[in-house]
């Protein structure tokens, strides 16, 4: 089912996404929310993530380091997870000859290709 319809609370998910810019967790938003609007529950949050994710208006990137992260920016990007900071970031370039190898070796008809690396940040090996 995928519902479009627009309500107080989505709106305010999709904003806290947006305004934190850092690949957020379902927890981090919910913190964000209630810090305008104290009567939302976590419940709501989670919900309103799952739907903004099922309608295309944000990217779940997976479950890393114990949490699910989502994303605002929604062109091709893939991304990298710091082992020591935790963090998430964007990782842009051309991979596509992955996807090709993988199609190719295999016969699959790839519709989405999430790829991720880990390791440690510029921050964390200073």
């Amino acid at each position: 089912m995928n519902r479009k319809r627009k309500t107080l609370q989505r709106q305010l998910v999709l904003d806290a996404v947006k305004e934190l810019d850092i690949h957020a967790t379902a927890e981090q938003v919910y913190v964000h929310v209630i810090q305008k609007h104290p009567t939302i529950s976590k419940a709501t949050v989670y919900r309103n993530l799952s739907r903004l994710v099922e309608s295309e208006e944000l990217l779940y990137i997976g479950t890393f380091h114990g949490s699910a992260h989502y994303d605002h920016n929604l062109h091709d990007h893939y991304h990298f997870l710091c082992d020591g900071c935790q963090r998430v970031f964007d990782v842009e370039g051309d991979f596509s000859d992955i996807v090709c190898r993988v199609k190719g070796t295999h016969g699959f008809d790839i519709n989405n290709c999430q790829l991720s690396f880990s390791g440690i940040c510029w921050e964390c090996k200073a």
